[in-house]
Protein backbone atom coordinates (compact mmCIF):
# COMPACT_ATOMS: atom_id res chain seq x y z
CA UNK A 1 0.00 0.00 0.00
CA UNK A 2 1.09 3.60 -0.27
CA UNK A 3 -0.27 7.13 0.27
CA UNK A 4 -1.35 9.87 -2.48
CA UNK A 5 -2.34 12.45 -0.65
CA UNK A 6 -6.12 11.90 -0.63
CA UNK A 7 -6.91 9.93 2.46
CA UNK A 8 -9.39 11.12 4.92
CA UNK A 9 -13.13 11.97 4.01
CA UNK A 10 -14.69 15.27 3.99
CA UNK A 11 -18.13 15.66 6.09
CA UNK A 12 -20.44 17.93 6.47
CA UNK A 13 -20.59 20.24 9.39
CA UNK A 14 -24.06 18.30 10.76
CA UNK A 15 -21.85 15.02 11.02
CA UNK A 16 -18.87 17.36 12.53
CA UNK A 17 -20.67 19.18 15.03
CA UNK A 18 -22.62 15.81 15.98
CA UNK A 19 -19.46 13.82 16.54
CA UNK A 20 -17.15 16.65 18.65
CA UNK A 21 -20.96 17.46 20.83
CA UNK A 22 -20.43 13.46 21.54
CA UNK A 23 -17.05 13.75 22.54
CA UNK A 24 -17.49 16.48 24.41
CA UNK A 25 -20.24 15.10 26.80
CA UNK A 26 -18.07 12.17 27.73
CA UNK A 27 -15.36 14.92 28.01
CA UNK A 28 -16.95 17.69 29.78
CA UNK A 29 -14.67 20.40 30.87
CA UNK A 30 -11.57 19.13 28.95
CA UNK A 31 -9.66 20.50 25.60
CA UNK A 32 -12.36 20.21 22.74
CA UNK A 33 -9.66 21.30 20.62
CA UNK A 34 -6.03 22.36 19.53
CA UNK A 35 -4.92 25.15 17.05
CA UNK A 36 -1.66 24.77 15.23
CA UNK A 37 -0.74 27.40 12.83
CA UNK A 38 -0.28 27.29 8.95
CA UNK A 39 2.96 28.22 8.61
CA UNK A 40 3.97 25.30 11.10
CA UNK A 41 1.64 23.08 9.21
CA UNK A 42 3.48 24.03 6.32
CA UNK A 43 6.68 23.15 7.75
CA UNK A 44 5.45 19.61 8.09
CA UNK A 45 3.78 19.65 4.52
CA UNK A 46 6.54 21.14 2.72
CA UNK A 47 8.79 18.17 3.51
CA UNK A 48 10.51 16.57 0.20
CA UNK A 49 8.14 13.06 0.40
CA UNK A 50 5.44 14.46 2.84
CA UNK A 51 2.17 13.33 1.42
CA UNK A 52 0.07 14.05 4.79
CA UNK A 53 0.12 14.56 8.67
CA UNK A 54 -0.40 11.87 10.96
CA UNK A 55 -1.02 12.74 14.53
CA UNK A 56 -0.97 10.87 17.75
CA UNK A 57 -2.69 11.40 21.00
CA UNK A 58 0.02 11.45 23.88
CA UNK A 59 1.14 12.73 27.31
CA UNK A 60 3.16 15.52 28.15
CA UNK A 61 5.71 15.59 30.68
CA UNK A 62 3.26 17.10 33.36
CA UNK A 63 0.69 14.28 32.49
CA UNK A 64 -1.51 16.49 30.01
CA UNK A 65 -3.01 15.18 26.53
CA UNK A 66 -1.31 16.38 23.64
CA UNK A 67 -1.36 15.56 20.08
CA UNK A 68 1.85 15.09 18.14
CA UNK A 69 2.24 15.85 14.89
CA UNK A 70 4.49 14.40 12.48
CA UNK A 71 4.99 14.12 8.42
CA UNK A 72 4.65 11.03 6.35
CA UNK A 73 5.45 9.79 2.90
CA UNK A 74 4.22 7.99 0.28
CA UNK A 75 5.44 4.52 1.72
CA UNK A 76 3.12 5.51 4.57
CA UNK A 77 6.24 5.97 7.16
CA UNK A 78 6.43 8.75 9.61
CA UNK A 79 9.49 11.49 8.60
CA UNK A 80 11.07 11.24 11.79
CA UNK A 81 13.89 12.95 11.10
CA UNK A 82 11.91 16.23 9.70
CA UNK A 83 9.69 18.65 11.56
CA UNK A 84 7.55 17.42 14.48
CA UNK A 85 4.78 19.59 16.14
CA UNK A 86 3.23 19.91 19.48
CA UNK A 87 2.14 22.71 21.26
CA UNK A 88 -0.47 23.81 19.89
CA UNK A 89 -3.20 26.36 21.21
CA UNK A 90 -5.95 24.21 23.30
CA UNK A 91 -9.50 25.36 23.37
CA UNK A 92 -10.82 26.72 26.12
CA UNK A 93 -9.55 28.70 26.85
CA UNK A 94 -8.64 30.28 23.18
CA UNK A 95 -12.03 28.81 20.90
CA UNK A 96 -13.18 31.90 19.53
CA UNK A 97 -16.64 33.52 19.95
CA UNK A 98 -18.47 31.10 17.97
CA UNK A 99 -18.21 27.77 16.60
CA UNK A 100 -20.83 24.74 15.46
CA UNK A 101 -18.24 22.42 16.76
Amino acid sequence: MAFDGNEGEIIDLRTAGTWTSNYQEQNEGGVKAHFYGKNKLNQILNQTGCVGIRIYRAIDDVGADVLVLVGVDGEENNMEGGVILENGTPCPPRCGTSSSL
